[in-house]
């Protein structure tokens, strides 16, 4: 499936976004932490989401799809869910994502508190409209959701792949080993983090994933374009919260 036509514009938006350069200070970190730690987390379930259809996940058990899918599915399933933080203790991606905003002085209060009503069972967009969450966060994750509850799963894998895999550039992540440099405590596991995030989703993932979506796909040229639709779609939705972000930050404010 080619894609790389219909999706390089607003990729490149993405990653050549000037929120990236707009970072100058721990403040600013602190800021798009609190704002990027949703999309680290709704992202969990997206995952869990392809899992649950692309493998066997209840008894009694049967093979579901191709065994290469499966393998990159459960791969990644393992390497986000209980990979190893800074001293090797086993750790979910989202929970290290914690640890690094603890590390910031980021406030963790409403994602931990969004955790608790889902917990007990409230609805996710309920959840969010209780604790008033930014409205560029609420539409993001509220985007993934509606994905997850009604895009077929070709769609659900091409958001995955292309529109959630592979987004942080070198560039964010030389601005983070710059402001490590100035607050070495506060940044170690957040760079850490950062490293990881580009280990697992190397080129090896991201082949594997284009595999699995043009598998899904086929020749045919409606799943195709309704595929390609739904990753454009939330590459949109990234450029709108790496907006909201980049408004929001302390230095813009001074600046303004």
């Amino acid at each position: 499936m080619e894609t790389n036509g219909r999706l390089q514009g607003i990729r490149q938006q993405i990653v050549n976004h000037p929120l990236y350069q707009q970072l100058y200070s721990i403040e600013d970190l602190r800021v798009f932490a609190s704002y990027h730690v949703f999309a680290v987390w709704d992202f969990m379930s997206l995952l869990k989401s392809l899992q649950r259809q692309l493998t066997c996940v209840a008894p009694p058990w049967v093979p579901v799809g191709s065994a290469s899918t499966r393998f990159l599915i459960n791969e990644i399933v393992t390497g986000e869910e209980s990979d190893t933080d800074l001293n090797g203790q086993r750790i979910s991606h989202f929970e290290l994502y914690l640890q690094a905003m603890d590390e910031l002085g980021a406030d963790t209060t409403p994602v931990k508190q969004l955790l608790l009503y889902l917990q007990h069972g409230m609805p996710v967009r309920q959840a969010m409209q209780k604790l008033k969450l930014p409205d560029a966060v609420q539409q993001f994750c509220s985007f993934t959701f509606d994905v997850i509850e009604k895009a077929p799963l070709h769609a659900q894998a091409a958001v995955f792949t292309y529109g959630r895999e592979d987004l942080i550039p070198d560039m964010f992540m030389s601005m983070v080993q710059r402001l490590q440099a100035l607050y070495p405590s506060q940044l170690a596991t957040f760079t850490y983090y950062l490293q990881r995030h580009i280990e697992v989703d190397g080129d090896h993932h991201s082949y594997l994933a284009a595999q699995m979506v043009a598998e899904l796909c086929g020749a045919d040229e409606n799943k195709q374009q309704e595929a390609l639709e739904l990753a454009h779609q939330s590459l949109e939705m990234r450029k709108r919260l790496w907006d909201a972000v980049a408004a929001a930050l302390p230095s813009r404010r001074v600046e303004a």
